[in-house]
């Protein structure tokens, strides 16, 4: 029994170092950071650029799904005069000669774009309306051709109706104020062929002077047709008349902050901030000369008008196909994701994204449509002309 006791290991006091175990261990140890040092380094957590890469993605992979919910309605699209100069065209399988063809508008999100009808500089004043009426008659054409892909729609409630059946709305317009030729009747036939958006610069009832007693006439008009105003392009003194008089809101379908870039078309802070009470709609353009050529400066220019008319009154403006050069990583209709990723970097709510997406499009065309209503019942078609109010 000693002998057997003299083998046992004999337990150290408290305090008392076990020389034995301390050796035994320490070998062991050294064993361990050998095998540690002799295996591959992989990393359990990422490194900061990894890090980085992943916040990124999953920042994309958020705004998709924002976008799935709340797509983008694009408040303008220079399609229908680029398609004038092809002989042939695809938009549902895709289209390199444009910006915009049915799988970008698809992968960026697009549920509703805004056609523009503008003409370009120089056309002759005597060609504005018959240039007008082919635009409508060929985004008409191209819409009939595409019928998987887009849907014309006149209201707010049809826009809907597009995107519940996985198409594109198209809204045409706007058009150009000298489109009327000075007419309230030619208002009216292009109402009925689909107009909905007119902007009011260019014509000697709508320029830096301000409106004319005609040119308030035409805004009512509007309000009874259910035409929204373009203000941009337009004075100060225009748009300040015109945020005054309107009964449902305007748009401004390409401006950004003029306080951050002094473009002529951009908008200043005392102007956002009347459109902001009057509950009108500064649509923010993806062009590097209003806004900068990244998508920073984009988001800087979305921060400033959110910040200053509010979220209420902030939206998007493509302005793809109208010749414009666009920031970097935005270069066609395909580009939203990422632009609303960078917004969600900057702690932008899923709200606001929402209201800035496609929320605040609808409630100006719901408003439209309701206003349009109510003024048809009280107004009969105008019959003013402009030789008997401005001459």
């Amino acid at each position: 029994m000693a002998d057997l006791q003299d083998e046992l290991h004999t337990l150290p006091e408290a305090g008392e170092r076990d020389e034995a175990y301390d050796e035994a261990y320490d070998e062991e140890l050294d064993k361990e950071l050998d095998d540690v040092q002799a295996a591959p380094f992989t990393p359990h957590r990422p490194v900061p650029a990894e890090a980085a890469a992943v916040a990124v993605a999953d920042d994309l992979d958020r705004a998709r799904a924002l976008l799935a919910a709340h797509p983008v309605a694009d408040g303008y699209s220079g399609l229908p005069w680029a398609l004038r100069h092809l002989p042939w065209y695809d938009l549902q399988l895709g289209e390199s000669a444009v910006d915009t063809d049915v799988p970008r508008l698809r992968e960026g999100h697009v549920g509703a774009l805004l056609w523009s009808l503008h003409l370009p500089e120089g056309l002759a004043a005597d060609r504005a309306v018959g240039a007008t009426l082919e635009q409508l008659d060929l985004a008409r054409s191209v819409i009939a051709a595409h019928p998987e892909g887009l849907r014309l729609a006149r209201s707010a409630g049809q826009v809907i109706d597009a995107r519940n059946c996985g198409r594109v709305a198209i809204v045409l317009g706007p058009a150009t104020a000298a489109a009327l030729d000075d007419s309230l009747g030619i208002l009216r036939v292009l109402h009925s062929l689909g107009l909905r958006v007119l902007t009011l610069a260019g014509t000697s009832w709508a320029s830096g002077a301000g409106l004319t007693r005609f040119g308030e006439e035409v805004v009512r008009e509007m309000n009874r047709l259910g035409v929204l105003a373009d203000l941009s392009g337009a004075s100060d003194t225009t748009a300040g008349r015109a945020l005054a008089l309107s009964k449902t809101p305007v748009l401004c379908t390409r401006s950004a902050a003029r306080a951050l870039r002094p473009h002529p078309d951009n908008l200043p802070d005392e102007l956002l901030a009347e459109l902001g009470a009057a509950g009108g709609l500064c649509l923010v353009p993806l062009t590097a000369e209003q806004t900068g050529p990244t998508v920073r400066d984009v988001a800087d220019h979305l921060d400033h008008v959110r910040a200053v008319a509010g979220p209420d009154s902030v939206g998007l403006s493509g302005t793809y196909d109208s010749g414009a050069a666009h920031p970097q990583g935005l270069a066609d209709a395909s580009g939203y994701p990422y632009l609303i990723a960078e917004l969600l970097r900057r702690g932008w709510p899923d709200t606001d994204i929402a209201l800035l997406t496609w929320g605040n499009m609808q409630r100006v065309l719901r408003s439209a449509d309701f206003t349009a209503r109510a003024a048809q019942e009280r107004r009969e078609p105008s019959t003013a002309q402009i030789a008997h109010l401005d001459g």
